[in-house]
């Protein structure tokens, strides 16, 4: 119950219209076959053109098989002999495949392929990290400390966009990985 209200409380400030969460078992999340069809569901259900994964590698284990799970799911979504219910009806889904996965990077130090300007957007960044109170630093919790729950954690979070900022010239960016190479039209679309 206190992570939904945190969650719900760090998509509020987010703007986050839509939000799920498939309860998979913190510390056991699988990439299988049961894992998959629950995700299936959703792209099928959504039809994202862009998802964003967790890191491919990081603290967490978690994370790293979350981030291949969905990234296998998005694939698996698009075949055609793979079938799913509707999440509101007994009607099939039909095939989706994204057009593109961009992972974010979170704990390790990972070289991303792209960075986003989010200059504007790192006092809201902060705050909806701030809104998962439990987990992370809280200067009046009694709680044992952890590695997120440190003040060090919560300042690296703008000192590493500040940091990646710095190298694209921006004041803070964000870092992305990719699983394939990016296209765009024209050199011009390039900053």
């Amino acid at each position: 119950q206190t992570r939904a209200t945190e969650a719900s409380n760090a998509a509020s400030i987010l703007g986050v219209s839509l939000r799920k969460n498939l309860s998979f078992s913190d510390g056991f999340i699988a990439n299988d076959k049961a894992h998959q069809l629950e995700v299936i569901k959703l792209i099928r259900h959504h039809q994202p053109e862009i998802v964003l994964c967790n890191a491919i590698e990081d603290r967490h284990i978690d994370h790293g098989i979350a981030s291949k799970l969905v990234s296998d799911a998005c694939f698996l979504s698009g075949l055609i002999k793979i079938e799913t219910k509707s999440l509101d009806s007994e009607a099939v889904q039909a095939p989706w495949r994204p057009k593109s996965i961009y992972h974010y990077i979170q704990w390790k130090n990972i070289e991303p392929d792209f960075a986003v300007d989010v200059t504007g957007f790192m006092d809201k960044k902060v705050a909806s990290v701030l809104a998962y109170s439990s987990q992370f630093f809280d200067s009046n919790s009694n709680e044992p400390i952890t590695p997120i729950t440190s003040k060090n954690f919560l300042d690296s979070i703008t000192y590493r966009a500040q940091d990646l900022g710095r190298i694209v010239g921006v004041d803070f960016a964000e870092g992305f990985t990719v699983e394939r190479c990016l296209v765009v039209n024209s050199l011009d679309d390039l900053s």
